[in-house]
């Protein structure tokens, strides 16, 4: 990567995309300065609250907005606002300029001219149009704005959608298309594509066929809005939102917009009839039925009878909403419980009804489709499968896809279907392989059609998994694997619903910490899947409980804590790489390794309380610790206790790896945040390698925890009673909150004393087996199973 340094960055234009890149800059801690047009009203005000009135309501309101656009609120503050006339000037002092203004390419290239008169030489200048040609853009500017000049595709939300499209133009220096690729993955954790200058780039072109393929195939099987979305969401590793409730939040506008754009300007399209809007689309456009944001598309929220919620879903037929139909497919509930993606993917296709022929129907157009846009919108095919996976939240991308399904096979079927694909693939199959990507030496290859040929995808040592090192598992069990993934480091991951915690996680733990003690510098522990881990299982607990089992719970508890105690105090250092959920037991087991490596997004916290325990695996001792070790002589001894005390008692999650060190789970200094999810267990083997090298000694357990006994314990009572007067806790609630403050008070010693960690690991487990006797916490406990979330969401 270049030596080029980005210490401050512009963006042009405030609107929704706009205010929320600035916001995610922020975030990773560069100064932004944001600007818009003066309002109409303001022209001759000489006040700047009423001429920066566009950008500043702009900003509050993405700020305000829902799932919040920051890691932290304090990021705001290094969003400076201005507008264009008062402002431009300012871009001087930038690194960075992105234009985020209207669509419109006239409005584009007024900005552009006003950026040339300011900008200093040498500055990036990009824009996150979606539709506009970039190279179109850049016409009629200088050669050194053209040489820095490039398409930076952002998707919305851009905290959340990993996906960054890089688009050069003819002119663009190739340095810097290198620099926002390099960039994009490692500051701003985007998964980053490069693309052609083609018509909606890659993302939206696949992304919005397979919406216009979809709504065709409805058309051919008679199927529903509720029938679709019920195909098309997580059981084939797609979002919730499905098909038809993600074009409302779209807007079913910029659907058919898109859908087009690219019907206009691709002629050549072999698939160009799909993109063709069918008659009840376009009647819903004129009846501005647009989606969320005209309050109907294709479902509408109402109230009924009795004042509840409904939501209505669209009849395309007769263009009327109707109650929801929940769909009843044998396929589709056949299905459901096989947690492996692929193997399900397998078993829809293969269906009989007309779920199995939907899935087939699909199928086959969009590897026909995706075939055929190569080498038009990339020279790789698993740039393809990169946007999908990081722009549209599939699981699970097309040409991988089309390897589980069988790529021959496959092939076969499709032209007996009437579905064609490129020359290409026909070549490569003649040629004897049998899939798109497969595993050699531990990294991932893909066929490049180019070459004829495999090659390794980019990234290397950067981008680990650990189930690509099949051909160096160490150990497994039920639900663990081992793997040396090198340099004489483990990692050790697990399959379980939810990356749920039981006996054979807990054993998976320790005999990867003994194997890593005999042979190895150290352990990284990671998963996976959407999510690290939702916590322990407490499914095991509630079976346990309800059976009264409290010898057998008892000695669970016990492995639990000891296994936690293990990765603290073992000889070798522990690294954990959590991401998504990281809840309960997970955040234990985080707040117990020698660093944490979290994922930006990465949501923690102790979350017993949500069923009327207390964190029962070192949690509670854990923070009663870290509380011992804040007391400052400057400021009341219980004031650290209590803080900590809240935040286990309030359940309270952080919803960002930068939260997680407010709520005081990770650790200044010692525990690092990685932008890039793709690249923490890569950070966390690093750190094991560092720590080892550098004389890593076995840290010795505490015996000197300050805790402050009846004194603190009297104080957080009269609190929890407080909030119990005024209805802010129930009964239940008070229960199980004292028996937390108990722990960690200490008990009830008559003045502050100096404990052990196992004094208070002891005092942990006795309350929680009090507490897993109560009939209050069976009940918040059978809740949770029933509906299937993990606490504290």
């Amino acid at each position: 990567m270049s030596k080029r340094i980005i210490r401050k960055v512009a963006v042009l234009g405030s609107g929704v995309m706009g205010s929320r890149i600035a916001c995610h800059f922020a975030g990773i801690g560069i100064p932004v300065l944001l600007l818009d047009i003066v309002p109409a009203d303001a022209a001759q005000s000489t006040k700047p609250a009423e001429r920066n009135k566009i950008v500043n309501d702009a900003l509050q309101a993405a700020l305000k907005s829902n799932p919040s656009p920051v890691y932290t609120k304090d990021v705001a503050k290094k969003i400076t606002t201005g507008n264009f006339d008062d402002n431009m000037k300012d871009i001087a002092g930038c690194d960075w300029v992105i234009e985020v203004v209207v669509e419109r390419l006239d409005i584009k290239k007024i900005v552009y001219e006003k950026v040339e008169q300011f900008r200093k030489p040498g500055t990036l200048i990009t824009s996150n149009t979606s539709g506009i040609p970039i190279h179109m853009l850049s016409e009629g500017r200088s050669e050194d704005f053209k040489k820095h000049f490039c398409g930076t595709h952002f998707f919305n939300p851009p905290r959340y959608l990993r996906l960054l499209e890089i688009i050069p133009t003819p002119d663009t220096d190739p340095a810097i298309t290198d620099f926002l690729m390099q960039y994009g993955d490692l500051y701003l954790g985007k998964t980053t594509v490069l693309c052609k200058d083609t018509p909606a780039f890659i993302a939206n072109r696949i992304g919005v066929f397979a919406m216009m393929a979809i709504m065709h195939i409805k058309e051919q099987l008679k199927l529903s809005v509720d029938d679709i979305d019920a195909l098309t969401g997580p059981v084939i590793g797609r979002p919730k939102s499905a098909t038809f409730r993600t074009a409302d939040v779209v807007g079913i506008d910029t659907l058919v917009k898109v859908a087009k754009g690219v019907a206009d300007n691709c002629p050549t399209d072999e698939a160009r009839a799909q993109f063709t809007i069918p008659a009840w689309l376009e009647k819903m456009v004129a009846n501005n039925w647009l989606g969320d944001k005209t309050g109907q598309g294709f479902f509408k929220k109402t109230k009924g009878s009795g004042g509840e919620k409904e939501i209505l879903t669209l009849n395309l037929d007769t263009l009327e909403y109707g109650p929801r139909v929940k769909p009843k497919f044998g396929t589709l509930e056949a299905a459901k419980p096989i947690d492996d993606l692929t193997q399900r993917l397998k078993m829809l296709a293969a269906g009989q009804d007309k779920a199995g022929e939907f899935y087939r129907l699909f199928h086959y157009s969009l590897f026909s489709y995706i075939s055929h846009r190569i080498p038009e919108i990339s020279d790789e095919l698993y740039r393809v499968d990169d946007a999908m996976m990081a722009g549209f939240g599939w699981e699970i991308g097309a040409f991988e896809s089309w390897d589980v399904l069988g790529l021959e096979r496959s092939v076969t079927a499709m032209k007996a279907a009437g579905y064609s694909v490129a020359a290409w693939v026909d070549e490569m199959i003649a040629a004897g392989n049998k899939s798109f990507y497969r595993i050699a030496g531990g990294k991932k290859q893909c066929y490049d059609p180019a070459s004829k040929t495999y090659k390794t995808l980019p990234g290397g040592d950067a981008f680990i998994v650990m189930s690509h090192h099949q051909d160096n598992l160490v150990w497994k069990n039920g639900s663990c694997r081992l793997y040396d993934i090198g340099d004489d480091v483990l990692g050790l991951q697990w399959f379980t619903k939810m990356g749920s915690i039981g006996g054979d996680v807990l054993s998976g733990i320790q005999t990867s910490i003994e194997k890593a003690e005999k042979d190895y510098k150290g352990l990284v522990i990671a998963n996976e899947g959407m999510n690290f881990s939702a916590g322990a299982n407490v499914g095991m607990i509630f079976m346990l409980a309800i059976e009264q089992e409290y010898d057998e719970l008892d000695m669970a508890i016990r492995l639990f804590q000891n296994t936690m105690m293990r990765a603290r105090y073992s000889s070798v250092p522990v690294i954990t790489a959590p991401h998504g959920l990281a809840l309960g037991g997970a955040c234990e087991l985080s707040l117990h390794s020698d660093k944490c490596c979290p994922a930006a997004e990465t949501y923690t916290g102790l979350v017993e309380l949500g069923v009327g325990l207390i964190p029962g695996g070192g949690g509670t001792k854990e923070f009663t610790l870290r509380a011992a070790d804040e007391m400052h002589e400057d400021e009341p001894e219980t004031i650290t206790l209590k803080n900590r005390f809240l935040t286990i008692a309030t359940a309270k999650v952080a919803t960002s790896a930068a939260e997680g060190f407010g709520i005081g789970v990770y650790r200044k200094g010692i525990d690092e945040v990685v932008y890039n999810q793709s690249r923490r267990i890569s950070v966390a083997k690093k750190s094991v390698i560092e720590l080892q090298d550098s004389g890593y000694v076995t840290p010795v357990q505490r015996k000197d925890v300050k805790v402050l006994g009846r004194s603190a314990l009297g104080a957080l009572y009269a609190g929890i009673n407080g909030m119990w007067r005024g209805n802010y806790a129930t009964d239940h609630d008070v229960v199980v909150a004292k028996k937390l403050a108990w722990v960690m008070c200490g008990g009830d010693l008559s003045e502050p004393s100096l404990v052990s960690e196992q004094y208070l690991l002891d005092l942990e487990r006795e309350a929680f087996l009090s507490l897993c006797g109560e009939k209050k916490t069976l009940e918040r406990i059978q809740s949770v199973l029933k509906g299937g979330k993990p606490v504290g969401n």
